[in-house]
């Protein structure tokens, strides 16, 4: 994959997690009440994008 090879070392892992967290955000919201596991998630995945977003700026 051309793209990947443009990406940092190590940034797949963190797509992953941006991916997941976004998920399981999406469905914390809409289908349960834990409001805690929902700010969780929603927390992951802004340090993640942060993160990634550090590695390519770097």
């Amino acid at each position: 994959m051309r793209l990947m090879a443009s990406l940092p070392e190590g940034s797949e892992i963190i797509l992953m997690l941006v991916a997941i967290s976004g998920v399981s955000t999406w469905y914390l919201s809409n289908f349960s009440e834990n409001e805690t596991a929902l700010r969780l998630s929603a927390l992951l995945g802004v340090a993640s994008m942060l993160t990634l977003l550090g590695m390519v700026l770097m």
